[in-house]
Parts: C-alpha cells; structure tokens; sequence
C-alpha cells in the first residue's frame, strides 16, 4: 500500500506545544509527548498517512510563508493541512496581514499540485474582544476561500477545541493558551474528512 504523504504546516497548534515540540523544533523526530500534536492523531486513525509536523511554536503567518518552499513545496506532499495566523493576532497584526500570507501560501500550494487544508485559527483563553474579533475575520475569510476554491477544504479546528458554548475558549488546557492531547485529537477528528475530501 502507497502511503500519503501529507505536511502539516503552521505554529504551536500545529507543533503540539506545550507537551511537544516537533521535528522542525527538536530535529529529526521531535521531542515529548507525542500524542500532544494533531499530526499523531492522524497517523493513528489512518496509518497509510505519512504526517510531516512543520509546526513551529511562535511563529506569525509571514515567518510560516518564508519557508513555505522548504517544508510544504520540497517534500511533494499530496496535502497540505494549513494552520496560521494566532501569532499575528496575538502581536496586533491586522486580519488583512494574515489572509494576504494565508492567500499566497494556498496559491502557491495548488500552483505545485498541492491540496490543501484550511484549518481555522484554534482560540486561546486570555484574548481580548478585539483579538477575537480579528481571529473570526480571518476564520471567516478562509471558510469563504474553501466553499469556493477547488482543492481548498476547510477544517474548523477552532470549533473542534472550542467550550461547548464558548466558541472563544479552550475546553481544555494547561497554559491558557494551547490545546491538551485531548483537544489535539480533537483537531485530527476534524482535519481528517477535509483531507478524504481533496484526496478524493
């Protein structure tokens, strides 16, 4: 059986922190808990998966695009699962700052034959009204992008972490900030139709 090649790409949500710090953070394979990153996750319920963790705790959506060549473009992934922008929100960067970088990464991505998934920005609990605001905008936008791009499918990874109820806040975490494994798995559940879809 070939198995599918797939990068996941993005920051701390995507790394797995605060209990794991991923192959880009601690080559080659990554340090910690491993089931405390959405990757894993995936891997175990669909094991003919091959999931590359790109994620790199901290970094703004213009840091990801710059090595979006190396990490996403240089492995010939059949899927891209894309997750970028909290940092960018979270330094007081504009909404528009983030989809122009998230735009360019998807082009760029389908121009190499890439599918992609878009994963909605996962919230944290000490944001600010404003913060949140900025985060629906573009969570907004990259749902728009998804119902009307081909090869583009969304994932609402926020939804999937969020409190019942509380869609800004984490039903679980131990920083305030970040998902536990719990909610890491949550994320995989809702990443994994997006990517049977554009496999499809």
């Amino acid at each position: 059986m070939q198995r599918v090649r797939i990068v996941a790409m993005g920051d701390s949500t995507t790394a797995g922190t605060p209990a794991f710090l991923s192959p880009a953070e601690a080559p080659p394979a990554g340090r910690g808990d491993e089931t405390s990153q959405y990757a894993h996750w995936l891997m175990q319920s669909r094991p003919g998966w091959e999931v590359l963790n790109r994620g790199v705790n901290g970094e703004r959506s213009d840091q990801i695009r710059a090595r979006f060549e190396r990490d996403v473009i240089a492995p010939r992934p059949a899927v891209v699962v894309l997750i970028a922008g909290v940092n960018d929100v979270y330094q007081g960067r504009p909404a528009a700052h983030v989809i122009e970088q998230l735009r360019w990464m998807f082009d760029r991505a389908r121009q190499a034959g890439i599918r992609v998934v878009a994963g909605t920005i996962v919230p944290y609990n000490t944001a600010t009204p404003d913060q949140n605001a900025r985060m629906r905008e573009i969570n907004d936008w990259i749902r728009l992008q998804a119902a009307t791009t081909a090869g583009l499918a969304f994932a609402d990874t926020r939804a999937a972490v969020a409190a019942p109820g509380k869609p800004d806040t984490l039903s679980e975490t131990a920083d305030q900030l970040h998902p536990t494994p719990a909610g890491y798995r949550a994320m995989a559940e809702a990443i994994r139709p997006a990517i049977e879809q554009v496999l499809r």
